[in-house]
Parts: C-alpha cells; structure tokens; sequence
C-alpha cells in the first residue's frame, strides 16, 4: 500500500523567517552588479581599442560614447534585471543565493511590475535601505510594485 502525498504548492504563504533578508539581497546585487559591470568595461575596453587603431578624430568620439555609456549604465541593469524578473522571477545573483522575486499575492512578477521594481532599484539604490525597517524585508522598489523577495 503506497502513501499518497499531497503537491506541494509552487508559492507557498511565506512566514517572516521566508522573507530574503539584507545579507541575501545585498549578495545577489552585487553578483548582478559585477556581472554588468564586467560586461559594460568589456565594451569600454573595446571601444578603446578601437578608437586607438582608427586614429585620433574617432578617439574624442570613443571617449565620448564610453562616458555615455556610462551615465546610462543604471538603465542596462535595470533592463538586465527586468528581464530576469519578467521571464524567470531571479536574476543570476538571486539564483545563487536562493531567493525569488513574487508578487504580494505570491504569484508570478508582471512585466509593469518588474520594469519598475528594475528602474527604482537601478536609479534609486538607496531605497533598499528600507527593507531593514520592514518587517517583510521590504525596499522602496516592493511597495511601490507591490513585490516581495522570498527564499525557496
């Protein structure tokens, strides 16, 4: 005679000790923030040289690009990130660490929801100093997209 077990459900009502705490959030931000990192001094790097074999007309305008680049760097996470969020729930970081982004009512992140969670979080990083006061772990980037971060 075989036991029957029940299915588990997928997004079970986390109980406070579920909630991704600053240690495992700040893990995975920096995780994602390296791999963005890595990648966008690879293409500085690459304009550079490129800029050096053509001559030094195309140099001030490699210098250029590279400096804008730069300055829309927040918006390439924020893309990174919204694109993890959207599609799978976790970034890489956030898949290292074991956590997940979900919606308050324990559901999938929607698209709205995980392009503002992403442009807060990429523009206004403080805000997530406010998961230390929040009893959910919550940051400024949650309320207002009406998200949580659990652990699985």
């Amino acid at each position: 005679m075989s036991a029957t077990v029940a299915p588990r459900p997928a997004m079970a009502a986390a109980s406070p000790a579920g909630f991704a705490g600053v240690v495992s959030r700040t893990i995975a931000y920096v995780m994602d923030a390296l791999i963005i990192s890595i990648a966008s001094a690879g293409t500085a790097v690459g304009m550079s040289l490129i800029s050096s074999v053509i001559g030094s007309e195309a140099r001030d305008l490699a210098r250029t690009l590279t400096a804008a680049y730069l300055v829309v760097l927040p918006a390439v996470f924020a893309l990174y990130c919204a694109a993890f969020w959207g599609l799978t729930g976790r970034t890489p970081g956030m898949a290292v660490v074991g956590i997940r982004v979900v919606s308050t009512s324990r559901g999938r992140v929607g698209w709205i929801s995980a392009f503002a969670r992403a442009i807060l979080l990429a523009y206004f990083p403080i805000g997530s100093l406010w998961l230390l006061v929040d009893r959910r772990h919550r940051a400024i980037h949650d309320l207002i997209a009406r998200t949580l971060v659990v652990r699985l």
